[in-house]
């Protein structure tokens, strides 16, 4: 181990991923601390024999581990499902999305409190809990987490962390691409501009200062978060995957980047892509289903 982390902390000192000054210290440690772990993390996936067992007896997921190649070929098809999605919708997906515009519009309307309450105190800005958090919603998160588990799986011949890498880095394609256009779209100002929270310049400027709705780093935390959760037992630890993920925002709203709103919606666009990536190869249904939307039907599956 303490040779793997010297090694790492060489490699490390060589990469421009950082800036200068204290908060680089900072994030050089977080990141290394970050890589070793998701090597050690990797061996964990796959061979704890509760995770393992749990395939073993679910005969849906023996069956996903035999049709999945996670190759690009199977990336291909799977890409055009999602993009054709939107037009097999039914009343389940609608009131989803329904539920997650009405969310942010709400939220919207707390942004300027919040935001005037956190800049009271800004000593915290460069703490280890803001930049972790600021970093595990990066650009470069998915790319360290895909591969971490994809060089494990090649080395080992490893199932299931393939499974994880690959979908870590289609859902993060997914999300990103979404998030991007949303972005350009929508052109919100961001908190610092000091704009107030209803500026918005649509289309017109492709600057990262009118691109705060939705909030990319949350969306890719929660990405990252969701495909790890999806793939772990036990309970506990499912829900310790989201720890990081639930921190991200309030990261960014701390540093000023986002408005509270802008998180919520990138928060719930990583959640849902990730959920989407991970059941087409689980092949898993939703327990809740809307049949009717006028009046609300909704049922619910008990077996």
């Amino acid at each position: 181990m303490i040779t793997l982390y010297s090694s790492l902390n060489r490699i490390l000192r060589r990469m421009f991923l950082f800036r200068k000054g204290y908060n680089c210290t900072i994030s050089h440690k977080i990141l290394l601390s970050l890589l070793v772990l998701i090597v050690c993390e990797s061996s964990v996936f796959a061979q704890d024999p509760a995770l393992r067992d749990t395939v073993d007896r679910n005969p849906a997921l023996r069956d996903s581990e035999k049709q999945n190649k996670y190759n690009f070929s199977q990336f291909g098809r799977e890409t055009v499902d999602f993009l054709i999605k939107p037009t097999k919708w039914d009343g389940t997906d609608w009131l989803r999305l329904g539920v997650i515009s009405g969310a942010t519009f709400l939220s919207m309307q707390a942004d300027q409190p919040i935001r005037d309450a956190v800049l009271k105190d800004r000593r915290y800005y460069y703490s280890v809990p803001i930049e972790g958090a600021r970093m595990y919603g990066e650009l470069y998160s998915p790319v360290v987490f895909f591969v971490g588990f994809a060089t494990h799986s090649l080395i080992t011949n490893d199932i299931s962390t393939r499974k994880i890498a690959y979908e870590i880095g289609q859902a993060s394609l997914y999300t990103g691409a979404i998030t991007l256009m949303l972005k350009t779209a929508i052109g919100r100002s961001r908190p610092y501009m000091d704009e107030g929270r209803s500026m918005y310049r649509p289309f017109s400027s492709f600057l990262d200062k009118y691109h705060a709705l939705p909030g990319g780093h949350t969306a890719t935390a929660f990405v990252i978060s969701t495909v790890l959760s999806r793939n772990v037992e036990p309970t506990w630890l499912k829900v310790l995957m989201y720890l990081p993920a639930v921190i991200t925002p309030i990261s960014r709203v701390y540093q000023d980047q986002h408005w509270t709103s802008d998180n919520v919606l990138g928060g719930a666009l990583g959640y849902f892509v990730a959920t989407w990536v991970v059941d087409q190869h689980e092949q898993k249904e939703s327990r809740v289903h809307v049949s009717s939307l006028f009046p609300l039907t909704i049922s619910v599956a008990l077996n």
